[in-house]
């Protein structure tokens, strides 16, 4: 991205007060204790089982691990995970799982 489209990006935010998840088009957590999960802006369910799910992102991916995981709802750009949560990790662009 070009210094010029932070600039403006930046810009734009602070005019407009928009959240940041919203204009770089970041993921949006919201844990509930260790037993839900909901998660606004994901491209995709790579992986899912009872003890691992992994979400594709605009930049990288999201690792979930935990046990008795299930899908509760599913959306275009929203899912919504329940079960024991233990662990929750971002994966950017060019790291390893």
């Amino acid at each position: 991205m070009s210094r010029i489209s932070r600039k403006l990006q930046k810009w734009t935010q602070e005019m407009l007060d928009l959240p940041q998840d919203l204009l770089f088009d970041l993921p949006r957590l919201t844990l509930i204790g260790n037993k839900e999960l909901h998660i606004e802006n994901h491209r995709g369910v790579r992986h899912f089982s009872e003890e691992r799910l992994v979400l594709s992102l605009t930049q990288g991916s999201l690792e979930i691990s935990g046990t008795g995981l299930a899908i509760q709802a599913i959306q275009s750009h929203e899912v919504t995970i329940i079960g024991t949560i233990h662990n929750i990790q971002y994966i950017g662009l060019g790291e390893k799982p």
